[in-house]
Parts: C-alpha cells; structure tokens; sequence
C-alpha cells in the first residue's frame, strides 16, 4: 500500500501533519507493506530533510498514491481524480463555503474519508485535535489576563516549541489572588486541565468556588450538569439534557458573580440553552472580564463571541452595553481570545499527538478488513455517490448558488 502525506495548501498556512517522520518509519516497521511518500512543503512542521532522514522519498507525484493524507481542505484544483483522501472537509454540517469541494470530489470519484468522521460505534471520536486545543486555549487565557491588565506579557505559543515551553513561561509569571472557570470534561477540556494542574493552580469544588474567596489563584472545572438546570424545576438528568435541551436553561450567571478568568472548553449542541446572554454581561453582578473561548461558537452561547480572532491578532474587547467590538484593554471591555485553530500554534506537539491516534485506530483498518466499521463510518463518498450515511448532504451539494 503506497500512502502518500500531502502538502498543506490552504490559507492560512497550517504547519500540521497527519503523521511526522519519526511515526512514519514506526509504523513502516510495524506494517512492512507500507511505502510512504511525502510532498515537499516549506511550511510543514517537519522539514523534507527528516522526513528523508528516515528514508521516506519526497516526491511530487502523487499519482501512483493508493491514500493520501491531509488536514485540512484540500482546494479543487488539487485534487488528485479517484484518489482515496483523508483530510477534514468542513462540509458535513452543509458549510456554505465548501460546498464547492464537495461537488468536485463527487465530480472527481474520489472517496473521501472524513478525520471528524473517524468514530467508535458508539460515535465517540477517535481521532482529534481537541487536546491541544484545550492546551494552548488555557495558555493564551492567561496571557490575554496579563495583557487586559497589564500585570504580565507571555510570549505567544506559536513562537514556542512545545507544551512544556507553554509551562515554563506560565511558572514563570506571579498570578494573582483569581478564580478559573473552565467548562468541558472532553478532550478540550482536559487538555486546558493539563496546563492548569501543569502550574500547580489549586482545583476546588464549584460549591467551594461559588462561596469563597481565593487565597491564591484557584480553578474549578465544570460540565452541563452544574451550569444547566431544568425548566420544571426538577433534577438534571444528563440523558434527557441531550435529548431534551429545550427543556433546560442556564444556570451558569451565578459562576459568573464569582469568576475572573473564564476557559470555554465545552461542547455545544444544537438546540442547548445559551450560556451567558448580552443581557447577564450587562449586570454589575457579572465579573468575568478575560473569557478563553475554546469552543468558538460565534453568535452562540456565549454573547462576547461575536467573531473567531487569528493567531496573528488573538485578541479583542467586547463592550456588554452596546453589543459591539472595542479594544480588548478598554475599561468596561471583556477581553476575548476566540482563536478557532488553536492546534495550528503547537504544531509538532498537536500532529505526534493526532498522529497516534490515527495510527492506533485506522492504520490496523487498512489490513483487518475494516473489522470494526471505522473506515465505513469515515466514508462520506465511494464512486461518485454520496455514501448512505451522508445522503442528507444531496441537497447541498444539488442547490443553486
């Protein structure tokens, strides 16, 4: 089996990889029927020189490639016809940009396999970035906490090598007497965990955290099941919250009286009730002024969240009065840090880590016989068909402009 890793062609740039140099040779090793190639990239992460280091070729031609391996989209004119791709396509939710992709890799009989796709029957996600989003989030959290109030600058993580340089540079810096909030139990929320225990910040229980104050810096790590609550009054029930969200508000406003720095690592869902309101930011009773938004949904549950930011300007201010974007150090501002490709500032770190994953859960999948159904979910479209799965795509990929 000839696997082929493709250079990363959208803007902006991403340094990531599915598999760096050192996992390619291990798995070669492991499954000897593997002949890897890689197309040269002056942006990847890993250099074409280590790839050659382990004796991987650096090629132009894909062609002769039975899979090829990306991250993200790969753009129309690139695509390679009847190729077996793997990369994140952005269109199961019938993104309005990428529709296009859509139609020519229908066009081209490509089979395209899906990374968000890559599931365990019980349709838990086997391959993700999610860590590491979680880590540089909780990282850039703070720093935006120094710079709204000018009581430390950290360097941004992109020009850092590693996690453990995130860590140093934390440790680095005097926190103050402050309480973290961080919602999320899931791979985002345990990577932003990782670094608040990685500094040594004390974690209390939410009940502790709503009635007392720090004596030093404290975090407490929350999931639905503390910051939503019936509607009729009676107990949560985590199942029925899924199932039901319409039946469920937010009870989050009374974190919000208590919190300084608040790290947004949850999962959304369609249907769930809205975290914080305009209405909520706009009491004297709102404390929060530095919010981490991880999970990134603009126009979502949290009102600051009015646009993603870039790595290159990752923050900017919210004005809870008039709804509206200002500086991120004006007085009454919020100060937002809603990077939606986190994992992009940790690079090596972020393609090791995915990398893994990926070769835990689909590289035995290309031998077994797909025994365990993972390529089968994966796969959105097989000879210029949409799979049956992912039928409910036909509309958008058949409607007009």
């Amino acid at each position: 089996m000839k696997i082929g890793i493709i250079r990363e062609r959208k803007n902006p740039p991403d340094r990531r990889v599915v598999f760096s140099p050192l996992a390619c040779d291990r798995i070669r090793r492991r499954f000897p029927e593997i002949e890897w190639y890689v197309e040269p990239s002056e942006i990847r992460v890993f250099s074409d020189e280590e790839y050659e280091a382990v004796n991987i070729p650096i090629t132009e031609n894909m062609q002769d490639c039975d899979v090829l391996l990306g991250v993200k989209e790969v753009p129309v004119d690139a695509l390679i016809e009847g190729k077996k791709y793997f990369f994140f396509s952005h269109t199961i939710k019938k993104q309005p940009y990428n529709r296009e992709l859509l139609r020519a890799i229908l066009q081209k009989n490509i089979e395209l396999y899906d990374h968000e796709l890559i599931t365990a029957p019980s349709g838990q996600r086997l391959v993700a970035f999610g860590r590491y989003a979680g880590i540089v989030g909780a990282y850039n959290g703070f720093r935006a906490y120094g710079l709204k109030f000018d009581l430390f600058e950290l360097p941004k993580a992109e020009t850092l090598s590693d996690m453990e340089a995130l860590l140093t540079e934390l440790r680095s810096v005097q926190l103050p007497n402050m309480k973290i909030l961080l919602t999320g139990k899931g791979r985002v929320g345990g990577g932003a965990r990782e670094i608040l225990e990685g500094i040594g910040i004390k974690e209390v229980g939410y009940e502790e955290y709503l009635t007392s104050e720090s004596d030093g810096p404290v975090y407490c790590q929350i999931d639905v099941a503390e910051y939503n609550k019936r509607k009729d009054g009676k107990e949560f029930d985590s199942s029925d919250f899924y199932k039901n969200p319409s039946d469920y508000v937010s009870d989050f406003f009374r974190f919000a009286k208590t919190t300084d720095l608040y790290i947004a690592g949850h999962f959304y869902g369609e249907g769930a009730p809205s975290i914080i309101t305009r209405q909520e930011m706009q009491s004297p009773d709102f404390r929060i002024r530095v919010i981490a938004d991880i999970s990134c949904d603009i126009d979502g549950p949290i009102a600051s969240t009015i646009r993603a930011s870039t790595i290159a300007d990752p923050l900017y201010g919210y004005d809870p009065n008039s709804g509206e974007e200002v500086e991120y150090n004006a007085k009454n501002a919020i100060a937002v840090m809603a990077v939606d490709n986190l994992p992009c500032e940790l690079p090596r770190d972020a393609s090791e880590g995915f990398g893994k994953m990926f070769e835990e859960h689909l590289i035995p999948a290309f031998f077994d016989g797909d025994k365990n159904g993972i390529l089968d979910r994966a796969r959105m479209t097989y000879q210029g068909r949409l799979t049956p799965t992912y039928t409910y795509l036909q509309d958008y990929v058949d409607a007009e402009e």
